[in-house]
């Protein structure tokens, strides 16, 4: 899913976004790792749980192609959903 898709969920702010990625036990995928790297850290310490995230730090939008190879190339090698919780990759 992705928010630009659901009119209903426009506007959340980026700890409503990791909740919401976490209630559904999703992997958040972001852009925002400026913003979501330090929400994370405060899960983090604060014992707080989510399903993954994946933080891409050196590709823009219009590097489409390569976000979704990278992706793809994360998910193939960590398949198992369960390995993913708590943790945040970053590409």
């Amino acid at each position: 899913m992705a928010l630009a898709e659901e009119t209903a969920l426009e506007g959340l702010d980026d700890p409503e976004v990791l909740t919401l990625a976490a209630s559904q036990e999703r992997i958040l995928v972001t852009r925002n790792s400026r913003d979501f790297a330090p929400i994370l850290r405060e899960w983090a310490e604060s014992g707080r749980h989510h399903a993954g995230c994946i933080l891409i730090w050196s590709l823009d939008h219009s590097q489409f192609a390569e976000i979704v190879a990278g992706v793809q190339h994360l998910l193939a090698q960590w398949p198992d959903p369960d390995a993913w919780r708590e943790i945040a990759v970053a590409f």
